[in-house]
């Protein structure tokens, strides 16, 4: 069993990271951490067989419930049917990066953005910049459009073929 610093390390851990959710288990005991993403409410409850912690505390396994999502705040809901028409616009051209590596947003942290939502990009206009290895890799958009949507942050770690930017082709 994981001691509470352990866990409290871990919770860090997962914060700073871009990890939206982890799960350990180990003999019998689970830990489940998610990042607070605005789509869905966790209500957790005590049920169950107690779990030992070694400082004589007893606390009962949790159980997670997720509540749907037209239960959690408006605001929310509101967000959630935002992406949902954006994602169900099949028309848009994904930006995705070729590399693993750190995304930027701009040439230099005091300059503005390269592009943002509204901006109109030809086949050949750098839409970001993606480090990797000390490297500065300028990305272009490779269509022309209109950028939808920024699709993450300056500074996020970004995957090999993660979707960088959505953009409505001209």
């Amino acid at each position: 069993m994981l001691k509470v610093q352990e866990i409290r390390e871990l919770i860090k851990l997962i914060d700073h990271s871009s990890i939206e959710e982890f799960t350990f288990e180990h003999d019998g005991s689970k830990i489940k951490m998610k990042k607070n993403t605005g789509t869905s409410v966790s209500v957790v409850k005590t049920v169950g067989q107690p779990v030992e912690i070694p400082s004589a505390e007893v606390v009962h396994k949790p159980v997670v419930q997720e509540v749907p999502v037209e239960k959690a705040a408006t605001v929310n809901a509101e967000v959630i049917q935002e992406k949902v028409e954006i994602e169900s616009v099949t028309d848009l051209h994904k930006i995705t990066s070729p590399m693993v590596g750190t995304f930027y947003e701009s040439p230099t942290p005091d300059t503005d953005a390269y592009v943002k939502v509204g901006s109109k990009v030809s086949k050949d206009s750098i839409v970001c910049i993606v480090e990797a290895m000390k490297l500065f890799n300028e990305i272009e958009a490779e269509v022309e459009g209109e950028i939808v949507e920024v699709l993450v942050k300056n500074g996020q770690l970004v995957e090999f073929g993660q979707p960088l930017f959505l953009v409505k082709p001209e």
